[in-house]
């Protein structure tokens, strides 16, 4: 009788302790979570109750707070991603290419279950110079999102979060141009060939864009290229030997054509501001 009273009384402990598991993992921020690495690679976004058939994504260092994405874009769902913390669930393989790694990451991982549509940001919040990129109202971010007209997005594929045309427009990258310290644009020949498996021939003399790697696109339109075409990219991203501030820009001047649009992509600003962010 003694040792059933001992079986029993260790079950108990093991169910009290499993049950107290369970309530402080469904209490604890999912930001904070760490979980076994082997949980890496499976298609995972945070939907809080509000969210709909849309996502944020976002690359952040240690050092950088995004709870602004949480606390005020409540009606999307969010996929942050750790550059420098490999035990979180959302990680990249490696630390290069600056946010391009985590955008081509979430977009292989989630391809065939990607939200309708899904708007790819850096971690500032908002402010000068911080967020000088950001083409919104005190340079934030979250008034940019608001701001967003999701039909535009539907209708036209892509979008780029930035309306301004300095710097980026008419023609940032000129491949050809014979200027050892523009160091994106002479890698950018090579980098083309590659991702799109063409020759020299094909590459463009002139590539612009609006800055700075913040851009929404359409499932549809990222279902236009198969997933073998992402993972070629972020293969390159993985494999380059140029550091990530040349192959990050680099990426931050390929986004636009890879979701379909041509070399130069300068829309005017009545139509970025207007069309795409209701800012008539």
């Amino acid at each position: 009788m003694r040792r059933k009273g001992v079986l029993a009384a260790a079950a108990f402990l093991s169910s009290a302790l499993f049950l107290l598991g369970l309530w402080h993992t469904s209490t604890t921020p999912w930001t904070s979570q760490r979980v076994n690495t082997e949980a890496i690679g499976s298609p995972w976004i945070e939907k809080g109750a509000k969210a709909g058939d849309k996502a944020i994504v976002v690359a952040k260092m240690k050092n950088e707070n995004v709870d602004w994405v949480l606390d005020s874009l409540p009606e999307w769902q969010h996929a942050i991603y750790h550059m420098d913390e490999p035990d979180y669930v959302l990680h990249v393989p490696e630390n290069k290419g600056r946010e391009a790694q985590a955008y081509l990451t979430f977009l292989i991982d989630h391809y065939h279950n990607l939200p309708e549509i899904t708007v790819f940001l850096h971690p500032h919040l908002k402010g000068w110079p911080e967020a000088w990129h950001t083409d919104a109202a005190d340079y934030n971010n979250v008034n940019s999102v608001n701001g967003l007209r999701l039909e535009y997005v539907r209708e036209h594929g892509y979008a780029n979060m930035r309306c301004i045309h300095d710097p980026g427009c008419p023609a940032e990258i000129q491949p050809f141009r014979e200027d050892p310290s523009r160091t994106a644009e002479i890698a950018f020949k090579d980098a083309w060939m590659y991702f799109f498996q063409t020759n020299l021939s094909s590459v463009p003399e002139k590539v612009g864009t609006p800055c700075c790697s913040q851009f929404a696109v359409s499932r549809d339109q990222v279902l236009k290229r198969p997933l073998s075409d992402y993972l070629r990219y972020r293969r390159w991203l993985l494999e380059t030997t140029l550091t990530s501030d040349v192959s990050g820009r680099v990426m931050e001047y390929m986004w636009h054509i890879m979701f379909g649009k041509d070399p130069i992509w300068c829309p005017s600003l009545h139509t970025c501001w207007c069309e795409q962010f209701g800012r008539c």
